[in-house]
């Protein structure tokens, strides 16, 4: 389900232009500025920020895979991709102006005025350790999208997969965002509008996949049986032990 992620952040990055585009534009280290001269170090400072914004996504991935792992532990398998895909159609109807409220309910207010609060101090360093540290920084702030993406991420294979799975989701939004960080222009308004239509479609797409995934029907790659992992505990219609008469 890689693929699945690194598509979703593709379609889902017109929506990051205008949440997050004004942070990629202001980003210190103007070219031709004294701290900054030349092509290649601009062009550095600005994948160093991605790299930094795509390993907090690949971070919050590996604590959801973490939870996942211990929900299919529990014998909760396919019901966790079912949950997975109702969750992200739960979150594509919520309006966006909860995701800060969500924030609050989970108790990362706090966290997330730290969050903001060094953020105005880094931009005020032209240096790449500022611009990584800007990067790691902007993948904590409140987002939708990260949101929706981090749903499917429950359901993937294992820690290191779901980590794996957020990696591509950021890798998808890069091509966009470096864009813009690269030429300093935006997509016009009216294109902009319309192609973040889009995204709740592609959600909901992807949703719909991981309800048919866990549902196992048999259908190869699509939703194939799901197997019972090691140390899972045995379906309770199931003896754990079989006695033969002698």
């Amino acid at each position: 389900m890689l693929w699945a992620g690194f598509v979703f952040g593709l379609l889902g990055s017109f929506h990051c232009v205008g949440m997050c585009g004004a942070i990629a534009l202001a980003l210190p280290g103007q070219p031709g500025s004294p701290a900054d001269r030349g092509r290649w170090p601009f062009l550095r400072g600005r994948l160093l920020y991605h790299a930094g914004r795509i390993s907090t996504y690949a971070g919050l991935g590996a604590l959801a895979g973490l939870a996942g792992h211990g929900l299919r532990l529990a014998g909760w398998q396919q019901s966790l991709s079912i949950a997975s895909g109702l969750l992200i159609l739960l979150l594509i109807a919520a309006p966006a102006r909860y995701s800060g409220r969500l924030a609050d309910a989970l108790g990362l207010a706090a966290l997330l005025r730290w969050v903001q609060a060094t953020l105005a101090d880094l931009f005020r360093r032209p240096s790449g350790a500022a611009l990584y540290g800007t990067g790691l920084l902007n993948g904590l702030l409140p987002c939708g999208l990260v949101y929706l993406a981090l749903a499917g991420a429950l359901s993937a294979p294992g820690v290191l997969g779901a980590a794996a799975y957020m990696a591509c989701f950021g890798l998808g939004t890069l091509p966009l965002l470096l864009s813009l960080s690269l030429t300093g222009r935006l997509v016009p308004v009216a294109w902009r509008s319309r192609l973040r239509r889009v995204v709740p479609y592609a959600a909901t797409t992807l949703a719909l996949l991981f309800v048919v995934r866990g549902l196992g029907l048999g259908i190869p790659y699509l939703s194939p049986r799901l197997q019972p992992l090691a140390g899972a505990p045995a379906p309770a219609h199931l003896p754990r032990t079989v006695h033969y008469c002698r």
